[in-house]
């Protein structure tokens, strides 16, 4: 099957190439010269465990190639694929839908023969009728159906949630369509995966409603990670304790920092604005906005009382600083919150991330970007861990112990246990647990 996919960013780049794994002809498209151009040479524009592994096998089967032209990839194509950016708007919290609606607008003009077109993209409820609209306008011969299908990819983990999906949501809006998107996703009904047929209107709410629930998660187990400070409780307990109630699920129960990321944030506020929008406001995700907000405030605030209740001129050694282990992407990231409230209260902020320093740079003013995990440690007052990577989990304390001014680890992702800093003779500061003072 003939398919070009709109956008190379994270959601279109990871779809595109597993397409393409799946027997499918995949042609991706971007309007941005330069990008093309790197992926053709071999390079890959985002960090994905697995994915540059994908991308080539599938370049060289000559099932995946990459242009700048929409017109040729969507002339031949049997479904379209839309997979550009839909960022928050900064005047009024909705879904910036410019970069859809623009390439609605050339996939009509260029459409040739029946053609299906799928909102890939995190879109609000309506937005594929107005996907229809404009492509009708553009082009009133055209014959075509608009799809929604939205994606569920982790990062850090999108080729296994692509090619091993829980389910695959389709918002269809007939028989002609969906057996389409039938022969896109023939090897998953084959494996009998839930490959789901709803309404449009309910396809692109599952997406929002799926994120929201999961950010409420995060946001709830960090309120009762507090709690069990004050009661001298632990969350960790408190987490399997609650977890293993089928009804409730031990997944999004790991205390920390607060969420982040290029959907949590953005999907929790657009389904708040949408909900304003129909009168019906949603104020358990309005609750868990506001939470999630002052988390990253009181975040900074717990690293400060650790060092004494001042940083002012101490040195801080921060490892990761992505909003999550296994990418580089820094979007909602909370140390983009942290880093700054602590350098505001005078710290200095010597930092190492194994793959987010380039993109964090762009973002983060004034640290002090280093080589390797040990080199932030050099005269800093305390090690503060904001981003869980495996690498941090296994560290040399003999070394860090000879690095630090001061034995005392600030861990907001709860990596280590207080059992085995209280053998190797740390103040240990966690998130949810009481702290381990020698």
């Amino acid at each position: 099957m003939k398919i070009a996919m709109i956008g190379t960013g994270y959601v279109g780049l990871v779809t595109g190439a597993c397409l393409a794994d799946l027997g499918h002809h995949v042609t991706c498209v971007d309007r941005d010269t330069a990008k093309i151009d790197f992926l053709k040479n071999g390079g890959i524009p985002i960090y994905e465990p697995g994915l540059d592994t994908v991308i080539d096998r599938n370049e060289k089967a000559g099932r995946l190639t990459f242009t700048t032209s929409t017109q040729e990839a969507v002339a031949e194509a049997e479904a379209v694929f839309i997979a550009v950016g839909t960022p928050t708007r900064k005047t009024d919290g909705e879904a910036d839908l410019t970069a859809v609606y623009a390439v609605a607008e050339e996939v009509g003009r260029a459409i040739k023969g029946y053609t299906v077109v799928v909102d890939k993209s995190t879109v609000p409820v309506g937005t594929g009728d107005e996907v229809e609209r404009i492509i009708r306008e553009s082009n009133p011969s055209a014959e075509f159906d608009v799809v929604s299908n939205p994606e569920f990819l982790r990062e850090g983990s999108a080729i296994e949630d692509f090619m091993k999906p829980d389910r695959v949501v389709l918002g269809v809006p007939g028989e002609r369509a969906k057996t389409v998107m039938q022969a896109v996703y023939r090897p998953f009904l084959l494996n009998e995966t839930p490959v789901l047929f709803f309404s449009r209107a309910t396809s692109e709410l599952i997406k929002y409603a799926a994120n929201a629930f999961l950010a409420t998660k995060v946001t709830f187990i960090n309120e009762i990670a507090d709690i069990c400070e004050q009661v001298g409780a632990d969350v960790q307990g408190v987490s399997r304790g609650i977890g293993l109630d089928a009804r409730i699920g031990s997944k999004f129960l790991q205390a920390g920092a607060g969420f982040g990321g290029s959907c949590f944030p953005k999907d929790s506020l657009a389904l708040v604005t949408t909900a304003r929008k129909v009168g019906k406001p949603t104020q358990i995700v309005e609750a868990v906005i506001a939470a999630n907000t002052e988390r990253k405030r009181r975040m900074a605030e717990k690293i400060i009382a650790a060092c004494g209740g001042s940083v002012q001129g101490k040195k801080l050694a921060v490892l990761g600083v992505t909003f999550k282990p296994n990418t580089d992407d820094m979007r909602d990231a909370p140390s983009l919150d942290i880093v700054p409230l602590l350098q505001d209260a005078g710290a200095t902020i010597q930092a190492f991330d194994p793959e987010g320093m380039k993109e964090a740079a762009k973002h983060l003013e004034n640290v002090v970007w280093c080589e390797d995990v040990y080199s932030t440690m050099d005269d800093a007052a305390a090690l503060v861990i904001l981003t869980e990577w495996n690498e941090f989990r296994v560290l040399d304390f003999d070394r860090v112990r000879s690095l630090l001014n001061e034995n005392l680890i600030i861990d907001l992702r709860n990596i280590y246990t207080t059992a085995e800093m209280e053998e190797i003779g740390f103040t240990y500061h966690s998130v949810g647990r009481e702290p381990v003072l020698p």
